[in-house]
């Protein structure tokens, strides 16, 4: 290598550090905080934290920085959570689909697939909100919380601050839900046993951090029965994506007034290759627990990369509007979701 090669090659990593290492920073704290056994029984995962943090620092020291952090932080935002999404695929084996049976595949398909064209319909004809916001809040709620949500952000190349918007929804009623599932578990064990309710929790819920602190507020059976209905939901994930950006391309004609070809998210498709891998227990647990903890730590910097770039005044401009139909998206999964539990569990009994 010469030496101008050399010295290019420098500026170029010295590039990425600075943002990289801030993200890291971030992300630090929030592992931390999410070790914090009241913090993580309140359902808040690092992922959320990370953005929290995030959010704070970029709308405070990071105008000073930005200059300077500016490519590692964009590389945070896109390259590790493309990375952070494929890895994920380690956290799930699909031996888990067997364990919930047919009806909890067929719960998990329908109130996953009815909530998002729920979201779709009302965000753009009723609230009159943008299609990436809606199919950001969407994403959130029909399917695994933040991480399907930053999945989703490269398919429809949507602006930092509505994938807040849309995380943040996430957060306020996945917490809500934290508490008031196990509220409601004595008013409804007449027509739930502790599994099948787990099996409800887990179609239903956002995050699967939140899903798991429901969950164990019950009975263990509940716990295990959410978890398994809730892995179910995220391998939903890969599939989702495929046929959103099959409708991103139907809607963004070429210059030429063509359709444009569909491009098929290959993140997406290596996370069901890693979850199809995973499945054979190739790996030792302990090499399996280090990537899934490889992959909370690149999803936390990808968080923390989105806070960084997110103003306080974008989130202001969107105004009530995405949290009023993330309201109505709510009450869709705790009465519609229900509905659709109990209709699958009697007519496949």
């Amino acid at each position: 290598m010469t030496e101008l090669a050399l010295q290019n090659h420098r500026r170029t990593v010295w590039h990425f550090i600075p943002g990289l290492a801030l993200s890291a920073v971030i992300t630090g704290a929030a592992l931390w905080g999410g070790s914090i056994p009241a913090v993580a029984g309140a359902g808040f995962s690092a992922l959320t934290l990370a953005i929290l943090f995030g959010m704070v620092i970029g709308n405070t020291v990071y105008p000073q920085i930005w200059k300077s952090c500016d490519g590692g932080v964009l590389f945070a935002k896109q390259h590790l959570l493309r990375l952070g999404i494929i890895l994920y695929g380690f956290r799930l084996t699909f031996a888990q689909i067997a364990d919930v049976g047919v009806s909890g595949i067929v719960i998990d398909v329908l109130t996953l697939s009815s909530t998002f064209m729920i979201a779709c319909f009302l965000g753009q004809k009723v609230f009159g909100l943008d299609r990436h916001t809606s199919w950001l809040i969407g994403a959130g709620s029909s399917i695994c919380g933040a991480a399907a949500v930053l999945a989703t952000e490269p398919v429809v190349k949507a602006e930092a601050s509505k994938v807040t918007v849309a995380v943040a929804t996430v957060v306020i009623f996945g917490t809500i839900a934290i508490f008031l599932y196990p509220a409601m578990y004595p008013l409804l064990a007449h027509w739930f046993s502790p599994e099948t309710y787990g099996i409800y929790i887990g179609s239903t819920m956002h995050e699967v951090a939140q899903v798991v602190a429901a969950g164990h507020a019950i009975t263990p059976e509940a716990e295990n029965a959410a978890v398994i209905a809730k892995m179910l939901r995220v391998m939903m994930l890969a599939p989702f994506l495929i046929i959103l950006a099959a409708r991103v391309k139907q809607l963004s004609p070429s210059a030429s007034g063509e359709k444009s070809k569909i491009t098929i998210p290959w993140f997406a498709i290596l996370f069901i290759v890693v979850a199809i891998f995973n499945s054979f227990h190739l790996l030792p647990q302990s090499v399996v627990n280090m990537l899934v903890m490889l992959d909370t730590i690149l999803l936390a910097m990808a968080m923390a990369a989105l806070g960084l770039t997110t103003h306080v005044s974008a989130l202001k401009k969107a105004g009530a509007k995405p949290l009023l139909m993330a309201l109505v998206l709510f009450v869709w999964l705790i009465v519609g979701g229900g509905a659709i539990n109990l209709a699958i569990h009697a007519l496949m009994a």
